[in-house]
């Protein structure tokens, strides 16, 4: 039973670290506050739902829904650094916006996939027919795995070039980069822009791994990503870029395997998953403090007693 529950919280740590990977962009290499991601991640599985329904190609329809993640980002960005408003405001205000696209998306509430085509039976048939003997069980697990890496890899890249540069820089000081002659405001909306296409990929990849597209399913979402990030962030450190993103992944799967572990052991109901995650999150933000504070009146006696 536990190695059952290890290897499906794998697969949906990895699938959902895409999506914390998009939060860990904005959250902490932009210093942006962004609500986007609760209404990007329904939107890329609303586009690749609608599409498959329609009999278009898997990977057509998630290609799709990452590039209207994209479209989701650029309309926040937008109204950051050229309307001028706020990142907490704009980003709630596509948000809410795209609630009613979703909806448009849809036609209706909820888009099951069942007895459809998806990347992961393509992937499923593929693997019968060119490795007979591999285990079928593990095929989802193993495309994850590879999948995620190479996101991780290209996000790594990226952070290590000119523009890479530029939007790490915005997030750490914009005063100073923009005295160098940096666009500020297109390294946001550069950053916004993958960040929530990344979201909706992985929305879109969640969507056909559960067998139905769901409008209300984006809620928390950015909740979630903030607990994978900060558990990464608190177990790995930031040392690098390739820690950081690693642990970003590695914090998706923890968060995930406790959530696996507190409901097999009916230790909560499904019903308080956004509470627990809020508790998660909150012990993960104030854990540093604490520590900060127990160290200080340590400090403090020493420093007494040698006086």
């Amino acid at each position: 039973m536990l190695q059952n529950l290890f290897f499906k919280s794998l697969e949906q740590g990895l699938v959902f670290g895409i999506m914390a990977l998009g939060v860990y962009i904005t959250f902490k290499i932009l210093k942006f506050s962004d609500l986007t991601v609760d209404g990007s991640f329904p939107l890329g599985a609303a586009v690749a739902a609608s599409l498959i329904v329609s009999g278009h190609s898997p990977f057509f329809a998630t290609a799709a829904a990452l590039l209207a993640g994209t479209f989701a980002g650029l309309i926040t960005g937008v109204l950051n650094t050229k309307a001028g408003i706020s990142d907490l405001l704009s980003g709630i205000l596509t948000m809410t916006s795209l609630y009613s696209i979703n909806l448009r998306i849809m036609g209706r509430p909820n888009t099951p996939l069942l007895n459809q085509p998806t990347v992961y039976s393509l992937i499923d048939d593929f693997s019968k027919n060119v490795w007979p003997l591999f285990p079928s069980k593990h095929i989802y697990l193993l495309f994850f795995i590879i999948f995620a890496l190479f996101v991780k890899i290209f996000l790594d890249a990226f952070l290590k070039t000119q523009m890479g540069f530029a939007l790490r820089a915005t997030g750490d000081n914009p005063q100073m980069i923009r005295s160098q002659g940096v666009n500020t405001d297109l390294a946001k909306i550069v950053g916004l822009v993958i960040s929530n296409g990344l979201v909706a990929l992985s929305g879109a990849l969640v969507a056909q791994y559960q067998g139905f597209a769901d409008v209300g399913m984006g809620v928390g979402t950015i909740v979630a990503g903030l607990a994978s990030v900060i558990i990464g962030d608190s177990l790995l450190g930031e040392r690098s870029v390739f820690v950081s993103t690693l642990g970003v992944l590695f914090g998706s799967f923890l968060y995930r395997f406790s959530i696996s572990l507190v409901l097999s052991f009916r230790l909560a109901q499904a019903s308080d998953l956004k509470l627990f995650t809020a508790i998660v999150v909150i012990i993960a933000l104030t854990a540093p403090r604490f520590k900060q504070s127990l160290k200080l009146p340590a400090k403090g006696c020493e420093s007494y007693g040698n006086s």
